[in-house]
């Protein structure tokens, strides 16, 4: 994220959601989450982001409250600009000042050419890559690009409202699909109100009853 300010002025509860999920879970399954901002304050680096994040850096910045922020102690502010940091691992109470070189972005896309031809090639699954992209918000799984319900849909909230719990395994069993189909169809029933948002593995609970059953 270049500039999470833009992201905590915007929408700041779904954005601290949202980020610290990710950041929760990050370390557990490889993922690389990469915070900047300009403008180091408590409403845009929240102290439950803080806390998720292991490692920080800091550049210069225009005063020691904003360092504390970053660093939760000063020092940044004495900082000479053009590369020069503070940069605090998870193993270290103190930070280790480095300096960073400047990389121009033909260096960077000569890098990453080289990285790419050190793997083998990617293959993704298919049924994946057809699946709607959805965004998590406080309200449920939204489908961003407005496609079709599944033709199995209907038969979902019936199953659902039989059993009273909603998983995408239990569709998988029921509706004799993939996992794919079955949590997609799952975001489906979200964002039509049928279903409340994931709980972790928990099944997610039906909040929404056809009529005759009211």
């Amino acid at each position: 994220i270049d500039e999470l300010a833009d992201l905590m002025i915007f929408a700041p509860g779904d954005a601290e959601d949202l980020i610290t999920r990710i950041a929760q879970m990050a370390r557990a399954t490889g993922i690389h989450l990469v915070l900047a901002t300009q403008r180091p304050s408590v409403d845009v680096i929240t102290g439950l982001m803080k806390a998720n994040i292991p490692a920080r850096i800091a550049f210069n910045v225009s005063s020691m409250i904003d360092s504390r922020v970053i660093i939760d102690m000063p020092g940044a502010e004495k900082l000479l600009g053009k590369g020069d940091m503070l940069y605090l691992p998870p193993d270290k109470a103190k930070p280790v000042r480095i300096q960073g070189p400047f990389v121009t972005e033909k260096d960077v896309n000569n890098i990453v050419k080289f990285l790419k031809a050190q793997n083998p090639e990617v293959h993704y699954t298919q049924e994946v890559l057809n699946q709607p992209v959805t965004v998590s918000g406080k309200l449920g799984t939204v489908v961003i690009n407005g496609g079709e319900r599944d033709p199995l849909f209907d038969k979902a909230v019936e199953i659902i409202m039989q059993h009273d719990k909603a998983s995408a395994s239990l569709l998988q069993r029921r509706l004799s699909i993939g996992y794919a189909r079955a949590a997609r169809i799952l975001d489906q029933l979200e964002a039509a109100g049928y279903v409340g948002p994931a709980e972790g593995a928990k099944p997610r609970d039906v909040i929404k009853r056809l009529a005759n059953q009211e």
